[in-house]
């Protein structure tokens, strides 16, 4: 894992047949969260290091999974993970963030949006980092992650990203991390629920705590930038 990071990646999902929406539940060493989507699930890795990741190295954590790309040599800008009967578990893109291209215009659209999240000093503190973002790291979550344990080559894959790249991560539904990997600001549905690992910022560094989302006084004192009373500093 790189430096302090937050919870191990487990994810599942449901499909409601009748209306076709998603249930997405992520479990992680402290609890877990469920939210709904339409839409593809999707976790990032927001890059400072532009540099080539070696493909054999991602290759050797990705097992006994197989690493697909189309492309020669490790300037790969798309990989499909899969189990070794051809089920898709994600597909992963690298975008580097240059005017014009994808990874720009997915930036931009990051920082329009935090604007009107909370807690406001975390929305501030990720409008002055998310510029200084090279690459984006986009990882869309398929059926294969329900099935043979897929999550786990997906976690050690993700990890491993992550630590090439440095910077930041983000999740569909969840939100934004500091750069130790700790959920600093809340893009979580109203009926989330579980235990998870947070930041807020005090005095120009963050602190780290175990939150219980589910609790009115918890979110309160969070979305206020405040450290919950009780809750354990980690």
């Amino acid at each position: 894992m790189y430096g302090n990071a937050n919870q191990e990646l487990n994810c599942f999902r449901e499909c409601n047949k009748a209306s076709r929406q998603y249930k997405y539940f992520c479990v992680f060493a402290v609890g877990i969260i469920a939210y709904e989507s339409i839409m593809g699930y999707y976790i990032r890795v927001l890059g400072k290091k532009l540099d080539n990741i070696p493909l054999e190295e991602l290759r050797q954590v990705s097992r006994p999974a197989v690493l697909h790309t189309e492309e020669n040599g490790d300037a790969w800008k798309q990989l499909i993970l899969s189990h070794k009967s051809g089920q898709e578990i994600a597909v992963i893109e690298k975008n580097p963030v240059v005017e014009g291209q994808l990874g720009a215009d997915e930036l931009q659209e990051f920082i329009a949006e935090i604007s009107d999240n909370r807690p406001e000093s975390a929305a501030t503190w990720l409008q002055q980092y998310l510029p200084s973002v090279k690459v984006v790291y986009a990882f869309q979550l398929l059926n294969g992650t329900d099935v043979e344990d897929g999550w786990i080559p997906l976690r050690r894959l993700y990890n491993a990203v992550w630590k090439h790249a440095g910077g930041i991560l983000q999740a569909d539904g969840e939100g934004f991390s500091d750069e130790g990997g700790y959920t600093i600001l809340w893009q979580f549905s109203e009926s989330v629920t579980g235990k998870w690992n947070m930041g807020v910022l005090r005095d120009g560094r963050w602190i780290h705590f175990e939150m219980d989302l589910g609790s009115d006084q918890h979110r309160k004192a969070f979305l206020s930038g405040q450290l919950p009373d009780g809750a354990k500093v980690i």
